[in-house]
C-alpha cells in the first residue's frame, strides 16, 4: 500500500504574529555563528515547486515512498521512468538570488553552517560546498546491494542507451524530480541494473518517505546547531519530523529561531520572529544591509 506523506498538521495555541521586517534576522546574523536549514520554498524561483505551498505538489502528487521503491518491481519502474525525464529540468535549474545570498553570507562569515532539505543541489551551486544534504541529493545514485554510488549523468547514459525510442513528454515537475507521465510510456521504460556489482538495484541517493536519514547525518546537523547561536529557517513549513526535530532541539536548548517562510509552519512556536516575504527579496535585502555583496 503507498504511504501518503504528511500534508498538514493542527495548529495549537495563537498563530505566531508574522511580519514583514527583517530587523530582528538583520540584528541576529550580524552577531554571526547561525545555522540554516532551509526548505523547498528556497528553489520555487528556481522553477522547482514547493510540497506544501499554494500550488504545493502534494496537493495532486504522492512522492515515491521507500516501502514501494525496494518492494514493487513496478514502482520502480514508474520512479526511474518518470525522473528520467523530470531530473533534467532539476538539473538544468540555476540557483536564484536567495541561494546566491546565503552563499554569500557563508562566505562572508556570517552563517557558520548551512543544513538543507532539498535534494536539487542548488546551495553547493551557489558556493556553499559544505551544506549538509539531510535528504541526499538527485545527482547521485546508490546500489542497494553493493553501496557503490555513482553520478546521476552516468545512469542518464545508460538508460538513454536503454530505451532509445522513449519519448515522454513531461509535465509537472515535482521536488523530487519526479513528473506526471502517462502509465503506457511508463509501462514500455526499461530499468538497468547496477554498473559495479552488476545486478543490484540502483536507487537516487535521497531519502524517501518512509526512509531513515542516516544517523550520522542527523548527528552531524544537531552538532551545528549546537555549535551555533540561532537557527534560521527559509523556506520551510516544517511540516516533517526530519527537519522539525532541529528546530525544536534549537529551541529547548536555547536558541534563537527565526524564520523566513511565506506561510505559516509547524516550528512557528519555537520561533522568535516569523518573517512572510518572497525569499529572494527578503535574502538579498539581509546580505545588503549586512554590506555582503551577492554574485
Amino acid at each position: 500500500m503507498r504511504t501518503r506523506p504528511t500534508l498538514s498538521w493542527t495548529a495549537t495555541g495563537a498563530p505566531l504574529p508574522r511580519t514583514t521586517d527583517l530587523d530582528e534576522v538583520v540584528e541576529t546574523v550580524a552577531r554571526g555563528r547561525v545555522v540554516v536549514l532551509s526548505g523547498a520554498g528556497l528553489s520555487t524561483e528556481s522553477g522547482i515547486p514547493d510540497y506544501r505551498g499554494a500550488e504545493g505538489s502534494l496537493r495532486r502528487h504522492t512522492p515515491m515512498t521507500y516501502e514501494e521503491f525496494v518492494g514493487s518491481p513496478e514502482g520502480r519502474q514508474r520512479y526511474w521512468a518518470r525522473s528520467h525525464l523530470g531530473w533534467r529540468t532539476i538539473a538544468r535549474a540555476a540557483p536564484n538570488a536567495g541561494h546566491r545570498a546565503v552563499g554569500a553570507l557563508r562566505a562572508s562569515g556570517h552563517l557558520s553552517g548551512v543544513i538543507t532539505q532539498n535534494v536539487d543541489g542548488l546551495h553547493q551551486a551557489a558556493g556553499v560546498l559544505d551544506a549538509v544534504e539531510l535528504h541526499g541529493g538527485l545527482d547521485r545514485v546508490v546500489c542497494l546491494a553493493c553501496a557503490a554510488t555513482s553520478p546521476r549523468e552516468e545512469l542518464d547514459r545508460r538508460l538513454r542507451a536503454a530505451n532509445p525510442a522513449f519519448e515522454g513528454t513531461a509535465s509537472r515537475i515535482n521536488p523530487d524530480g519526479d513528473v506526471e507521465l502517462a502509465a503506457d510510456v511508463v509501462r514500455s521504460f526499461r530499468l538497468v541494473a547496477c554498473g559495479a556489482c552488476g545486478t543490484g538495484v540502483l536507487k537516487p541517493d535521497v531519502v524517501f518517505f518512509g526512509e531513515n536519514v542516516p544517523r550520522a547525518r542527523v548527528e552531524e546537523c544537531y552538532r551545528l546547531v549546537d555549535a551555533a547561536d540561532a537557527l534560521l529557517v527559509l523556506g520551510s513549513s516544517l511540516t516533517v519530523m526530519s527537519g522539525l526535530r532541529f528546530v525544536r532541539h534549537a529551541a529547548k536548548v536555547g536558541k534563537r529561531v527565526l524564520i523566513v517562510n511565506r506561510g505559516e509552519t509547524r516550528g512557528d512556536s519555537c520561533a522568535a520572529v516569523r518573517v512572510d516575504l518572497p525569499l529572494g527579496q527578503a535574502l538579498t535585502d539581509l546580505a545588503g544591509r549586512l554590506g555582503v555583496t551577492c554574485r
